[in-house]
């Protein structure tokens, strides 16, 4: 490829760059485990926005429990956030493979 026509694209992919970012602020999913009783939600940037636990999970006895249901939402979570990446990205990114949203 031709280094002078890349540099002139270059504007546009910056503009669509901050675009992406702005999207990914924007994305939110919430994930759960142990029937709901443990709600993640992250933003797109995979940054947890909100926890909501189920009082009947909140057992000082059984902490390791809830330790476990915390990371089982916040899994399922990402998961959810790195769908709706591709979907709302994916026409943008042209393909490109980012690491972290899966193949």
């Amino acid at each position: 490829m031709n280094p002078f026509e890349m540099f002139k694209n270059l504007g546009a992919v910056q503009e669509q760059l901050k675009q992406a970012q702005e999207k990914l602020s924007e994305i939110r999913a919430t994930g759960s485990a142990g029937g709901n009783m443990v709600q993640v939600t992250l933003n797109g940037k995979f940054e947890i926005q909100e926890i909501k636990l189920d009082p009947i999970c909140v057992d000082n006895r059984d902490v390791p429990m809830l330790q476990d249901l915390i990371i089982a939402a916040h899994r399922d979570a990402m998961e959810k956030v790195q769908s709706e990446v591709k979907g709302s990205l994916g026409p943008m990114l042209g393909g490109l493979n980012i690491p972290g949203m899966g193949a």
